[in-house]
């Protein structure tokens, strides 16, 4: 741009020479300048002042077409993207078929130390064994005047605890964010649950993972954000649970037993609602396994899933129902039971000498060895061996815990004669309470199998044909009459219509061979008879029970029976519970109401307990 100048000589010559004043141009000229100089800054003005309406008209239309849109479109719930996020990414709780929480998570805090920071490292040792009794003060000394620049002090503490340690006032120790796995119910159902740790861990958070039961086994699903946080329900009742455990613990205490399980199953679906291993523990505060002596000496260990015990009489409705099945043998055939029986070098006895001949039902009723191994010889080992199979006797049960591998059934490798005789009366092969549950379960639901869960409501493919229902049915007639006038008379709990069979098997040695004076003691139940719907199996592990006159008796219809007989006297009210009304409450089975039998005359019957 040229500029003007203010006294253009030329004009101040003129002015001189008309003798005008010279000042007079330089001040007009200065007055034009300014003026357009006012004018430029106006229209810059303008045309900022047009710029800034039209954003303003821009941003506004933007934001009443937005608001149009929305006007004009489906109401719908907005979603709070940060919090659904830290939902799902925690682990999901576990609850029994009720709803009941089983084990669910707690935002806690984990301590660690930064020895270099530390202002006075003696005295937070010894302010830190205070408040955590189990930490060693000389070894936190050692550690904090070392070389170390961190370690863990606890990875999980109450705020409590907490508090305490903020109080020590010391710099060098800090808190870290921790989620952290609680089981509220403490013991109860801990074999089941297993139990967690953590896996990938920092001082600002920490992986849990599970280490055990349900919790490994269900491990990745308990921890796929895609399921939303959605609980795992298990088959399990919590209340019945309750139950099972302490009449098992007082029964295990009373029998003055090593050990003692339970297992209460649906028949029809083979859900697990109550399942007990005694002793146990808190999975809160999970135990280390045991490096020395049997494995089971440990509470961690399952006898439910993982004991593998040869579990006596229990079997012989097996080779019954299945000769039963194949037309061989009727309830009321006779069947030779003259003791003692020899099988190559092998001799069989009997508990009691039961006489020349004995009907079918009472070679149950009255638990007859010889005449069991007779039933089993007409049956023919193959047929024996292949009918066991198909009860899933032979393989681990698929139940849902990572402990059910290692409940491997010990098979024998040969299936000779003599072989088919022990096994025929539950000797010779060991499988889980579980196993028998199932293959009772099997009998039960009129001969059709029954694979055990742990899980609730899941669709299930209907298991095989393995006996007929005709045949199940007089099987389940036998072990009725087992309960009414044999072996396990002390099982009738009025009402419940209880059908079962005892079985006391002597434990073997590691070295080989069977102790005299160690037994396995087991019931196996099926209530109610008429129509059954659960099976219930208790054994306790090396009981003695006083039984008058200083006289001891190990066997199941002195030990076990009367411990199963309290166990369905405590959960029968309770499986009898209506049906919610709200279609989505979970009940825990159907509607289960005790039978009233008519009474029977007064008679005098002579029989032998096993």
């Amino acid at each position: 741009m040229i500029r003007t100048p203010l006294r253009p000589l030329a004009r101040i010559l003129r002015a001189r020479e008309r003798g005008e004043n010279p000042d007079d141009i330089e001040a007009e000229n200065r007055r034009r300048r300014h003026e357009e100089i006012q004018d430029r800054a106006r229209r810059r003005a303008e045309g900022r002042l047009v710029v800034m309406a039209g954003c303003f008209l821009l941003a506004f239309g933007t934001v009443a077409a937005r608001m149009g849109t929305l006007a004009s479109s489906e109401a719908a719930e907005p979603q709070a993207q940060v919090l659904s996020a830290q939902i799902i990414s925690q682990r999901a709780d576990i609850t029994d078929r009720r709803g009941h929480v089983l084990a669910t998570n707690l935002s806690t805090h984990s301590v660690y130390a930064h020895p270099h920071q530390m202002v006075d490292p003696v005295g937070t040792a010894q302010g830190l064994a205070r408040i955590f009794p189990d930490l060693e003060v000389e070894r936190l000394t050692r550690d904090f005047t070392g070389n170390r620049k961190f370690m863990w002090i606890k990875r999980k503490i109450s705020p409590e605890q907490m508090q305490a340690v903020h109080d020590l006032g010391e710099p060098g120790l800090l808190f870290g964010p921790r989620e952290m796995r609680i089981y509220p119910n403490g013991p109860m159902a801990s074999h089941i649950l297993g139990g967690s740790g953590f896996g990938n861990e920092g001082v600002s958070s920490a992986e849990v993972i599970g280490i055990a039961g349900v919790e490994k086994a269900f491990d990745a699903w308990l921890r796929d954000p895609a399921n939303e946080g959605a609980p795992l329900a298990l088959s399990i009742d919590l209340t019945v649970q309750q139950a099972m455990e302490e009449v098992l613990w007082s029964g295990m205490n009373v029998m003055n037993a090593k050990g003692a399980t339970g297992v209460l199953m649906e028949v029809k679906t083979g859900e697990i609602v109550a399942m007990a291993s005694l002793p146990d523990f808190d999975p809160n505060d999970r135990p280390r396994p045991l490096l020395t002596g049997e494995p089971s000496d440990s509470p961690l260990f399952n006898r439910a899933v993982q004991g593998q015990y040869e579990l006596g009489s229990t079997f012989k409705i097996f080779p019954v129902a299945q000769a039963l099945d194949l037309g061989l043998i009727n309830p009321s055939s006779g069947i030779n039971a003259q003791a003692p029986m020899r099988i190559g070098r092998f001799l069989i006895n009997d508990f009691h000498n039961y006489g020349r001949e004995l009907s079918v039902t009472d070679v149950i009723v009255k638990s007859s060895n010889v005449a069991t191994v007779r039933i089993a010889q007409m049956i023919g080992p193959d047929r024996q061996k292949d009918f066991l199979e198909r009860l899933g006797l032979f393989e681990p049960t698929p139940v849902e815990m990572v402990e059910a591998p290692t409940g491997q059934p010990l098979v024998p490798t040969r299936w000779p004669a003599v072989t088919s005789a022990t096994v025929s009366f539950g000797h010779g092969l060991a499988v889980s309470p579980l196993h028998l549950a199932a293959a009772y379960a099997t009998i039960a639901n009129g001969g059709k199998r029954v694979t055990p869960t742990l899980v609730h409501g899941r669709q299930r493919p209907e298991g095989e044909q393995v006996l007929s229902t005709r045949a199940a049915a007089m099987a389940v007639d036998m072990l009725r009459q087992v309960v009414t006038r044999g072996t396990a008379r002390q099982a009738e709990v009025p009402g419940y219509e209880i059908a079962g069979k005892t079985g006391s098997a002597d434990k073997p040695r590691a070295a080989g061979g069977y102790y005299d004076n160690k037994v396995i003691a087991t019931f196996a139940s099926v209530f109610p008879a008429s129509d059954p719907e659960f099976v219930l199996i208790v054994a306790l592990d090396e009981p003695s029970a006083q039984i008058g006159n200083g006289q001891v008796s190990r066997t199941a219809g002195y030990t076990a029976v009367p411990v199963a007989a309290e166990v369905i006297r405590r959960i029968g009210p309770l499986l009898g519970l209506e049906e919610a009304d709200d279609e989505n409450l979970p009940t825990i089975a159907p509607r289960f109401e005790p039978r009233v039998e008519p009474d029977k005359a007064p008679e005098i019957k002579l029989v032998a307990n096993q």
